[in-house]
This record gives C-alpha cells, sequence and structure tokens, in this order.
C-alpha cells in the first residue's frame, strides 16, 4: 500500500485525458475503442467527484470554473453527446449528472454554459435525436430536461423543425422511453408560459391541425390518454387565451372531444369534459 496518496489531477489535465480518449473511441479500432472507453468512464468518475465532492471532499467552485472553461474551449460536451452510446451504463450516468450540474453554474445573473449551447445548438439537437436511440434515450431526456429550464434554450428548441420530432417520439413502442418523451414535450409547452403561449398562437395551424390532432386521434391508449389531459390544460391556462379560442371555434374539435366523451375509457370521458366544457363556456 502506497504511502502517499496521488494528487487529483487538476481540471486541465482531466480534460485533456478525457478529449484524448474520447478521439481514440470515435475512430480507434475495436481493442484500443474498449481500453479508451474503460479511460472515459474512470475520467468521468474523477470529474464527478470534482463537481460534486465526496464523503471527505467538498467541491471547489475554482476548479468547477477551469473545468467548465476547458469544456469550452475544447467542446468536450459535444465530443461527449457524440461518443456517449459507446459509454457502459455507469459512464452514461456520470455524464449526465455532469453536464447538469456544469448547465447549472451561474457567474451573477449569466448562466455561461446556456451561452455556450446556445452558439453550439447542434449539440441540443443531437440530444433530441437521442430519443431514437434506446441505449441512450433516457440520458438525453435528463440532459434536455435541464436545458428546457432555462428560457433561452428551450425558445432555440420551439423555433426549430427537430421540436416535432417529439410527436413521433411520444409514441415510440419502449414505454419508458416514450414516457419520458411526453413528459419532455409537456414541459416544452407549458413551462415559460409566455414563450409557450406566444408559440403556439403563432404556430396553431402546424401544432395543434397537422400534428395533435393526430395524438388525439392515436391507436394507442395511453398516449390519447396525456394527449387529451395536456390539450385541457394548455387550454384552461389563461396565458393560452388566443390558443383556447381558436380551438374551440373550429366545429371539427368539439365534435371529437363530443366523441370522446363516449369513449370506452372512464379516464377519456373524464378529460375530455374538461376540454369540452371550455368550449360550452366560450361558444
Amino acid at each position: 500500500m502506497p504511502l502517499f496518496k496521488s494528487s487529483p489531477k487538476s481540471p486541465q489535465e482531466l480534460a485533456k485525458g478525457l478529449k484524448e480518449a474520447l478521439g481514440v473511441l470515435s475512430s480507434g479500432g475495436a481493442k484500443r475503442a474498449e481500453k479508451a472507453a474503460e479511460e472515459a468512464a474512470k475520467i468521468l468518475g474523477q470529474i464527478k467527484v470534482m463537481l460534486y465532492g465526496s464523503g471527505d471532499q467538498e467541491p471547489q467552485p475554482e476548479l468547477t470554473a477551469q473545468l467548465a472553461q476547458e469544456f469550452y474551449n475544447h467542446d468536450i460536451l459535444l465530443h461527449l453527446i457524440n461518443n456517449m452510446a459507446k459509454l457502459d451504463f455507469e459512464a452514461k450516468k456520470d455524464l449526465a449528472q455532469i453536464f447538469n450540474n456544469v448547465l447549472r453554474r451561474q457567474i451573477g445573473t449569466r448562466c455561461p454554459t446556456v451561452e455556450y449551447l446556445c452558439s453550439k445548438f447542434e449539440l441540443v439537437l443531437k440530444l433530441i435525436r437521442g430519443y431514437e436511440n434506446p441505449e441512450v434515450a433516457l440520458n438525453c431526456g435528463m440532459m434536455l430536461r435541464e436545458c428546457v429550464r432555462h428560457e433561452p434554450l428551450a425558445k432555440l428548441i420551439l423555433e426549430n423543425g427537430d421540436f416535432y420530432l417529439f410527436f413521433k417520439f411520444v409514441e415510440l413502442s419502449t414505454f419508458d422511453v416514450a414516457s419520458d418523451a411526453f413528459a419532455m414535450f409537456r414541459d416544452l409547452l407549458t413551462r415559460h408560459k409566455i414563450l409557450c403561449a406566444n408559440f403556439l398562437e403563432t404556430n396553431y395551424e402546424k401544432v395543434f391541425v397537422d400534428h395533435y390532432q393526430k395524438l388525439l386521434n392515436s391507436e394507442n391508449y395511453v398516449t390519447r390518454r396525456q394527449s387529451l389531459k395536456l390539450l385541457g390544460e394548455l387550454l384552461l391556462d389563461r396565458h393560452n387565451f388566443t390558443t383556447m379560442s381558436l380551438y374551440i371555434n373550429n366545429p371539427d374539435n368539439l365534435k371529437l372531444m363530443m366523441k370522446m366523451l363516449i369513449d370506452p375509457s372512464r379516464n377519456i370521458q373524464f378529460e375530455a369534459f374538461h376540454v369540452f366544457k371550455v368550449g360550452m363556456i366560450y361558444v
């Protein structure tokens, strides 16, 4: 047993080692890639301790700041997301926790990582597309939820065409992934009230006529019930008055709610009644 513990690596050393391991992981042969994945997992564990601390070690803000700057300078977050599927289960969990920790970082009123992601928005789009891969879908969802807490990132997602992929993701065959995608979808449409209201009003036809109607007519019971419940929530929110008026003034929408009032499922009937009630009040 060594007499002295080796001193922890500096943020610069950790960032450099991680970048090198990820480079091998993305381009090396099978044997080299396996060793690189092990090295990346080891370094991610060390970074997690630096950011969150451990039993006898508190996180040091100065080291966190240095590490975050290294991440920005060398696009390490992007390299991590690109190679996430090649990491083992624990390393994927560590990656998501590291990402969220760095994303929450503030300097006064500034959020440097939010600013970085706004300038490197392709990284956020990769997280959205992560729902297409069951191996990383839940990890991507965990990171996306943290992104959506920040209005500038939520705005960029809503304004990007990839937002409409969520109408597909909520019907994926893997229940856990579909449920996570729906929670993400709901968050995007409800968290930032004024932003969401403006988005729904501006994009009413595309959201409700072209896409949402398909969810309400889905053959999947869970999709129909969740979508109907969310619809009621959106229409009852005072911020969405214009959207509510557009929706209930379409007779086809009220006919669909009347049809759902006689659905065999009492839960569907219950949620449809709330939407129908809004229509009766304002028609």
